[in-house]
């Protein structure tokens, strides 16, 4: 069975003519234990269907079940239960809270389940330790490195031991080197059976997912599998360069630039015609030399 399966699952966002079409019948199966990249220009839909499958929001029209079990109508407190047991999500802002130590924030999510300050500590130094930073556990975000707030904000995640990471554009902020921290990170999260999620514009990234999804205008225009270890085939190409110049598009063109034409061909003729009968003023003021 699916552990994430959503079936003509649309987005709506304003009304009447103000209305935006986030997602346009999406249908998307996801196995357990796989490693998907979403892809797509800016405004495709992908933050939104991340948003969708962690239970942030909810279709305005469609079907999504998670492991079996239709959640797309369930109540808002539901969905928070659901999200925090099941859903750990990675952001490309980190979003660690500044006043907090980094143990502080790794530890944050488990308070929402009545947990002790003993057990959530304990807990939380273990993930910070898989991560590397144990030795930053009493470090306040702003005294980390890119790399490392975002491995900080990776164990958070992690901490509740979720079945689905999902990670919006996890490496947007970090150089190359960071980003390969990151990724090899997730590399290891995913080979202990978790479902990663994540969105990506670098080609290069899809080295590490077992499948890549493509999208646009908030559709999903192709879905591939992939080798771990090698870019997908269709990243190395521009599925979403601009619509091919057709004849119509060339007459078009040619008429806007005819009806341009006349007037600043008219334009300039009267210019000149301006400038050629024009006549030089004449001086108010007395001729030199003038008797008063």
């Amino acid at each position: 069975m699916p552990i994430i399966e959503l079936q003509d699952v649309s987005k709506l966002y304003g009304f009447g003519d103000a209305t935006t079409l986030a997602l346009d019948e999406v249908s998307l199966t996801i196995e357990e234990g796989e490693f998907v990249a979403v892809m797509g220009p800016s405004g495709c839909g992908k933050s939104t269907l991340m948003n969708m499958i962690g239970l942030l929001d909810r279709p305005t029209h469609g079907l999504y079940s998670l492991h079996g079990k239709a959640v797309a109508r369930l109540r808002a407190g539901q969905r928070a239960k659901i999200r925090r047991d099941t859903v750990g999500f990675i952001f490309q802002s980190f979003n660690l809270l500044p006043r907090l130590t980094v143990l502080e924030n790794v530890a944050l999510p488990l308070a929402y389940k009545g947990m002790s300050i003993g057990r959530r500590v304990k807990l939380a130094a273990d993930m910070l330790e898989r991560v590397g930073l144990r030795d930053r556990e009493f470090y306040f975000p702003a005294h980390l490195s890119g790399g490392q707030a975002q491995c900080a904000a990776i164990a958070r995640a992690l901490v509740n031991h979720p079945k689905i990471i999902i990670a919006d554009e996890p490496t947007g902020n970090l150089d190359s080197a960071s980003s390969r921290l990151v990724m090899e990170l997730l590399s290891e999260i995913h080979k202990s059976g978790n479902t990663i999620l994540f969105v990506t514009h670098n080609p290069e990234l899809t080295r590490y997912a077992t499948r890549v999804v493509y999208m646009h205008d908030g559709g999903i225009v192709h879905d591939e599998s992939t080798v771990l270890g090698e870019v997908a085939a269709t990243a190395h190409k521009s599925i979403f360069s601009s619509a091919t110049m057709t004849e119509e598009d060339d007459f078009a063109g040619v008429s806007a630039l005819m009806k341009i034409a006349p007037d600043a061909k008219a334009s300039k003729t009267k210019t000149k015609s301006d400038k050629k009968g024009k006549k030089p003023a004449k001086a108010k003021g007395r001729k030199k030399g003038a008797k008063s």
